[in-house]
């Protein structure tokens, strides 16, 4: 079932009212007018896809300590609550982390320019949380992410199906993210799917225009569940889709390690927490 979902025009008027309100009712919102250049998006994802087949990929091995790095097809992570491990290898990059010298600076300024549209997110929600609800907030939500050194930019690469892929395996998963928005440009392939509230799985369309964005777990858990983390999937295609390779390029905003997300938690142990249902704690 593919989702209609509504554009909200980043430019427009009343963007942040319709915004905050679709992410209310969905967990998910989709931005069209947005100020990042699709080229640049295109052009980032030409470099991975170069460096997901240059073997100086396994110099870049992943950090468990920094958490930075690449993790090879072999040792991806398992979603919590799922059996089997993820059909894809990913990279790992923080601003302040190892950067792959391969590449030109293109990736940095999209996730510069990715980390400055989010603080304008996260400024419209707040601006649109109920009273009551914003009361909660230890600080203001665009204030939680500022300089934090744990905000990731994770460039996925699906490998082609094979056909001996371990049954019931899946490009990935069904999952919640941890942190408190995900920002996604296009996606170079379909195959991203939301559980909405009628309980159905709705393919989320790709589209260079398109810079979809959801809640994570870290929102749900300072708004006392007013945004809810949305569950979304990566399924894997079939027929000649199967022989395409996808890459994906997801930027987590987390909060600062000290930021308090609610009585029970601050942002440092909601991390570390996931980081060992993963088993990236160990990788």
């Amino acid at each position: 079932m593919t989702w209609q979902l509504n554009a909200v025009d980043f430019q427009a008027d009343d963007a942040s009212q319709s915004f905050s309100d679709y992410v209310h009712k969905t967990g998910f919102g989709v931005l069209t007018n947005h100020p990042i250049n699709p080229q640049l998006i295109a052009d980032v994802y030409a470099e991975w896809e170069a460096f997901f087949h240059d073997e100086r990929r396994f110099d870049y091995a992943f950090d468990p300590v920094s958490h930075d790095g690449y993790i090879p097809f072999d040792k991806s992570e398992t979603a919590k609550g799922a059996a089997k491990k993820d059909l894809k290898e990913f990279f790992h990059l923080y601003l302040h982390g190892r950067y792959p010298a391969m590449l030109s600076d293109k990736t940095r300024t999209l996730m510069t320019q990715m980390i400055d549209v989010a603080s304008t997110l996260l400024g419209w929600l707040e601006e649109n949380t109920p009273k009551e609800i914003r009361a909660h907030f230890s600080m203001p939500l665009s204030e939680m992410i500022k300089n934090s050194p744990r905000t990731l930019f994770r460039i996925l690469y699906y490998p082609p199906l094979t056909g001996h892929e371990e049954p019931n395996a899946v490009r990935a998963a069904a999952h919640g993210d941890i942190n408190l928005l995900t920002l996604l440009p296009a996606a170079t392939a379909d195959g991203l799917q939301a559980l909405g509230k009628d309980g159905q799985w709705h393919t989320v369309p790709t589209d260079p225009k398109y810079l979809i964005v959801n809640v994570g777990d870290m929102l749900e858990e300072c708004a006392k569940g007013y945004y809810f983390s949305s569950i979304h999937r990566v399924i894997n295609p079939e027929g000649e889709a199967a022989k395409q390779a996808r890459l994906s390029s997801p930027l987590f905003l987390h909060a600062r390690p000290e930021v308090r997300l609610s009585d029970q938690h601050s942002a440092a142990s909601y991390w570390a927490e996931r980081q060992k249902e993963l088993g990236l704690d160990r990788a």
